[in-house]
């Protein structure tokens, strides 16, 4: 895969070039090569990089647990333990918002099916 410019990057993964600024500016991406132009261009590896950024932000973790996680990798191998502890409470926290998301969902399809009863019955006695 050739090198991106910083607009193919962000349409590629959709996320505004803003944002892709932002995140080098605060540490979460490191070491971003440029062109003879000065133009940004990121590699294969960047927009890996990238997307499990754009993942986490996503799943609600906070720019400030990103960038810890980003300075432990950036340290090399002897963090993987704690990226990994890093990540496995994350994960908690999306096990449990999509366990709220689940119980939600049932809640609201109760209440369209009470609804769609009430309007049948609603219906029923105008006729």
């Amino acid at each position: 895969m050739k090198e991106l410019e910083i607009g193919e990057v962000a349409k590629l993964i959709k996320l505004k070039p803003h944002t892709l600024r932002y995140y080098e500016n605060i540490g979460l991406i490191k070491d971003v090569k440029r062109n003879d132009s000065g133009n940004r261009i990121y590699s294969e590896k960047d927009l890996r990089w990238i997307e499990f950024l754009k993942r986490l932000k996503a799943t609600g973790m906070k720019i400030s647990k990103m960038k810890e996680y980003a300075e432990l990798k950036n340290l090399g191998d002897t963090t993987i333990s704690q990226r990994r502890t890093i990540l496995k409470e994350h994960l908690n926290l999306i096990e449990d918002e999509i366990k709220v998301l689940l119980e939600t969902q049932e809640y609201v399809k109760d209440k369209i099916e009470i609804y769609k009863e009430m309007e049948e019955d609603f219906n029923d006695r105008r006729e």
